[in-house]
């Protein structure tokens, strides 16, 4: 077989830019072809990846989609009609698309990976994406002759939003790698110049509404109140801002906390897996998670979670992590103390972690994700 991959959501790995889809995407990518020999592949990447040597193998072809750098000038008829026409002459036997997006007058065989339907859950979320929600998501679902749901509760959703015959849908869990990556400046990657201490709470992701940190931030006020203590271990909070992140930063001056809440932007890779292994507890309250990456990573770290009990994050964290109601901040502030007075808890935890995270891999997610191509073959 001749496959295709879509690989544009990889940005920059070598220097730790592996967040979200493109995090998925490479790893699933570097695995599939370290463990897949037999059939021929090819990659593709726009403009912006330079230097693709880490995936070259005898049976992978790299190749970069013309004219990419123009896509922002005319994105709908580039992705939708030269993509496809340039795909045609490619003579693919199934093309990989690890986004909810296929072109639209591509005909042959597709596979695409939903990660999760947050804009339908609740539009609130997100600022207006009038497109992609009610015309690009739902074209491809129709036209993927397979549908990779990245966890139970995302194919759950594509039954009862889109109702999707279950027959259609492969679920095919993610893995965690928290391996360090090499780079040249090990000092301006490293997380000693935010002076954390010894002890501190660890949220990582973007400051959008779903991913509940207003709510975090107002538990943790509720935290401090109880025993001035507590104020030893800082909330940190990592990640890039995102749409109504003002209401984060809002909320952190009228509780009047700002020098107990620290905000460190954007981080790196390895300050990420820096960050979880030096946290006291993960706590992530998310609204909604098609997978809930960070929980699985943090486990793999041997950090303590704290997560919500809603979407898929029961499904990752298993019986490893306290599970709270992320809509009652004193249900995340009682877990926190919990995790702050008992050291058997958080030992405990730590252990369950570890063997929850063990039960999720690369290796599985790229075996599982073969198997789908060469189901296609197969009609």
């Amino acid at each position: 077989m001749k496959i295709g991959i879509d690989c544009r959501t990889i940005l920059n790995p070598v220097e730790g830019e592996r967040g979200g889809i493109g995090h998925y995407t490479y790893y699933l990518v570097k695995t599939i072809i370290e463990s897949d020999k037999k059939n021929q592949y090819a990659l593709y990447f726009d403009w912006r990846v330079k230097d693709t040597r880490e995936f070259e193998r005898p049976n992978v072809e790299i190749k970069h989609f013309p004219f990419s750098q123009y896509n922002s000038y005319l994105p709908f008829a580039y992705s939708h009609m030269l993509i496809a026409a340039y795909l045609m002459k490619e003579s693919l036997d199934v093309y990989h698309s690890p986004v909810a997006s296929l072109p639209f007058t591509y005909p042959k065989k597709s596979v695409i990976t939903v990660h999760d339907l947050a804009m339908y859950k609740n539009p609130s979320w997100y600022p207006s994406q009038i497109i992609t929600s009610k015309l690009l998501v739902p074209q491809s679902l129709r036209k993927a002759d397979k549908i990779i749901a990245v966890s139970e509760s995302t194919k759950r959703d594509l039954k009862s939003i889109f109702n999707i015959n279950a027959k259609k849908i492969a679920v095919i869990h993610e893995g965690a790698v928290v391996d360090k990556i090499p780079v040249k400046n090990k000092k301006i990657d490293s997380i000693s110049k935010y002076q954390l201490g010894n002890g501190f709470f660890l949220f990582i992701g973007t400051l959008a509404p779903r991913k509940n940190v207003v709510t975090l931030v107002r538990a943790y006020k509720k935290l401090l109140e109880w025993d001035s203590e507590f104020s030893a271990y800082p909330l940190v909070i990592a990640g890039s801002k995102d749409f109504r992140h003002e209401d984060v930063f809002n909320t952190i001056k009228e509780l009047k906390i700002t020098k107990q809440v620290k905000y460190l932007g954007y981080v790196t890779h390895n300050q990420k897996i820096e960050l979880l292994k030096k946290a006291t507890a993960f706590v992530f309250p998310s609204l909604y998670e098609g997978f809930g990456l960070p929980v699985l990573e943090a486990m793999t770290c041997g950090t303590p979670v704290i997560t919500s009990r809603a979407s898929s994050l029961p499904e990752v964290a298993g019986r490893a992590a306290l599970l709270v109601d992320p809509l009652k901040e004193l249900e995340i502030a009682k877990a926190m103390r919990r995790l702050l007075e008992n050291t058997d808890l958080r030992k405990r935890l730590e252990t369950l972690g570890y063997a929850q995270a063990k039960k999720f891999s690369w290796q599985s997610c790229a075996a599982q994700t073969i198997q789908v191509y060469q189901s296609l073959s197969k009609k």
